[in-house]
């Protein structure tokens, strides 16, 4: 099997960010961001996706953290389509539900080549510690737009702004994981009508 591995820097002047993924990892992740918040979803995605992930981040956090986060969703996305390369025999679709206490999410993705993001997910609280929850919508937005893909992610119940976060980013793990399997019914398969995804 060809190993699906990807590697790619992103430097502006306002960050300067590597992304490191193993698609048929075993979960293992390291981080160096300074988002410590970000950092224990974006493990929460490597354990629950059997993804390796290596992210470093340099950015402009004296500002605030807007441009480190969008950004790590961008060249996570730049990543994860350069790794899936051309989807052959792919699952393509994959969902999941995940609680966490009171709390309970639904994410579904597709790898369509298609960018959209149904983001449905209203935190009580504006901040998790001094992470600012509008940015998970930003890191969202900059992963589908990078990664072609069709994302729907919906909190269902919750009233804490953590086990929401948490039961988002671990769906979001499991559904990549389901997607990205190599289906052996689909060997070398197009998972399109279009004969191109």
């Amino acid at each position: 099997m060809t190993e699906r591995t990807a590697s790619v820097a992103r430097n502006t002047l306002e960050t300067q960010i590597r992304v490191s993924i193993n698609l048929d990892g075993t979960g293992k992740a390291h981080f160096d961001t300074g988002i410590p918040f970000l950092e224990h979803m974006l493990d929460q995605v490597a354990r629950h996706g059997m993804i390796d992930l290596d992210i470093e981040c340099k950015g402009d956090r004296h500002i605030d953290d807007h441009h480190s986060v969008e950004d790590i969703g961008i060249t996570l996305g730049q990543a994860f389509a350069q790794a899936v390369g051309d989807k052959k025999g792919i699952r393509r679709y994959g969902h999941a539900y995940v609680p966490l206490d009171e709390a309970l999410s639904r994410v579904v993705i597709d790898f369509s080549g298609r960018p959209g993001l149904e983001h449905q997910v209203e935190y009580p609280r504006s901040n998790i510690g001094t992470f600012e929850t509008d940015l998970f919508y930003e890191f969202f937005q900059g992963f589908v737009n990078h990664a072609l893909v069709t994302l729907h992610i919906d909190n269902l119940k919750g009233r804490n702004s953590h086990h929401i976060a948490e039961t988002v980013f671990k769906a979001f793990g499991r559904a990549l994981r389901m997607a990205l399997e190599l289906d052996p019914r689909m060997a070398g398969m197009m998972p399109s009508t279009k004969g191109c995804l």
